[in-house]
């Protein structure tokens, strides 16, 4: 009975909106999964979330440094996600859609007869979690999770779901997961192929295997743009909550296909190169008031293109509680790079994996974003501030000031100053309802000489000022939610 009238909500439910395109998609989806899984309001075993994410920006100089004069980027990108979950008897399964786009990005004639290479249409997560517990132990929980999903911990600084990209960040992995008392044990191992394959497990780090230029378009699969996806990882993480707050350590390895060039032309190989990246994270509160969150990580083994490694970031945070509503603090971060001067012998540049640059080097993104910021590794030292008006108001003004971690070549002989330009990020967000929230930034950079450099980012006649702004609109509705 309670399925039926499950049913008979939700065709009314249709019948009562004008139905778009999404919408009727959403709700042709929403029906499938009531009709499949059954819905039981009491025990809340089927979830039905979405997603509806706006942003409009202005791009004068964001990612790199523009050339003086050239006007600025205007444009509206739009995330769509439905996301359907269900809990049964020791197990959960979760399904993401996702669709981005920007407005205008695709042809909007129905009668369009080729396949629309912007296609934005993906399935974002696909997962299940499959309890262990009372099969193998008694712990609070135990399980193993398999299929595509977002992998993300502590501060997000080195993995972490990239949020603030539209499209986002997840992995088709295997993670076993253990936790008990206050400890926190996973463990995740990943292995990518281009196709299914009869003879040996070559991977070119594309994202196709197809060979016609339509076809062959490779994302940035790390942070710092490495342009190449990982053919397998493995890692382990341990973690334990204390009465002062959390403390863990991280082991991630991840392997590249070795390849071989011939005339300047790639050939894939078996075996991989393989980068080992160690560390250790807290987030601790000594007292009532002050707030300490801080890393270190040592990265070792070969990179992709199989030079050596031996890198190292190290950061501390502050935050102080100023009073009911505000929170202030200084921070420093630490990136080791090659020194510009001298030829390399190995690699010294840290790669932050598959983390959140956006979240920590400045929100202009010039460092470890897509573009890469080089091989001068970074000194960061910041001031944060957040001010809550209201309940549902919140004010967030941070600063950077931004130096090369070590020596930049001016091409003849000399150095440059280090010193690569300060940035102001300001950033309002007001919740206008609980599932609807409205989020408005203007960040600006005062950038030196050294920034637009051939050592750093490359541009003559640079504009040193550049500016970011942006207003997003976020609406997350909980479709089975009561009224």
């Amino acid at each position: 009975m309670e399925l039926i009238k499950a049913k008979a909500l939700f065709f009314q439910g249709i019948q009562k909106v004008n139905v778009t395109k999404v919408n009727f998609s959403k709700s042709i989806f929403l029906g499938i999964a009531l009709t499949v899984f059954g819905y039981n309001e009491s025990q809340a075993q089927l979830t039905a979330t979405g997603q509806l994410r706006e942003r409009t920006e202005v791009r004068d100089g964001q990612g790199t440094l523009s050339k003086d004069g050239q006007k600025a980027g205007l444009f509206n990108s739009q995330r769509t996600r439905l996301n359907i979950g269900y809990a049964g008897y020791r197990f959960k399964t979760f399904v993401s859609l996702q669709d981005v786009r920007v407005f205008g990005q695709d042809a909007s004639s129905i009668n369009q007869v080729t396949v629309d290479a912007n296609d934005g249409i993906m399935l974002n997560e696909a997962w299940l979690d499959l309890s262990l517990k009372d099969t193998i132990n008694k712990a609070q929980n135990i399980s193993l999770k398999i299929g595509r999903q977002e992998i993300a911990y502590d501060d997000q600084k080195v993995l972490g779901g990239l949020d603030w990209l539209q499209q986002g960040r997840r992995h088709d992995a295997i993670v076993f997961k253990y936790s008990n008392k206050g400890w926190i044990f996973d463990a995740g191992l990943a292995f990518n192929q281009n196709k299914m394959q009869n003879v040996g497990t070559v991977y070119n780090g594309s994202n196709t295997a197809g060979t016609a230029p339509a076809t062959t378009t490779t994302y940035a699969a790390g942070t710092n743009g490495i342009g190449t996806m990982y053919k397998s990882f493995q890692y382990a993480y341990l973690g334990k909550k204390f009465f002062f707050g959390d403390v863990s350590f991280l082991f991630f390895k991840d392997d590249f296909n070795q390849y071989s060039t011939i005339a300047g032309v790639k050939t894939y190989g078996e075996g991989v190169w393989s980068r080992n990246t160690t560390g250790l994270y807290f987030n601790v509160m000594p007292t009532r008031k002050i707030n300490l969150t801080g890393s270190a990580y040592y990265q070792g083994g070969h990179d992709k293109d199989a030079n050596s490694i031996s890198s190292k970031m190290a950061s501390i945070t502050a935050t102080y509680q100023a009073g009911r509503k505000l929170f202030i603090g200084p921070g420093i971060d630490f990136l080791s790079g090659n020194n510009g001067t001298k030829a390399a012998t190995q690699n010294n540049r840290f790669d932050p994996l598959y983390g959140t640059p956006h979240k920590f080097w400045g929100y202009m993104d010039y460092f470890y974003a897509a573009n890469g910021f080089g091989n001068q590794g970074l000194l960061n030292y910041f001031f944060k501030a957040k001010y809550n008006a209201k309940d549902n108001l919140t004010f967030l003004l941070d600063v950077h000031g931004f130096e090369a971690g070590n020596k930049l070549s001016d091409g003849a002989g000399g150095t440059l100053s280090k010193y690569l330009g300060t940035e102001f990020d300001l950033t309002v967000k007001y919740n206008v309802t609980k599932i609807i929230n409205v989020e408005a930034g203007y960040c600006i950079m005062k950038a030196t000489n050294s920034m637009a450099s051939a050592a750093v980012k490359n541009v003559t006649t640079p504009n040193l000022s550049p500016q970011f702004a942006y207003l997003m609109l976020n609406i997350k509705p909980d479709f089975l939610a009561k009224k």
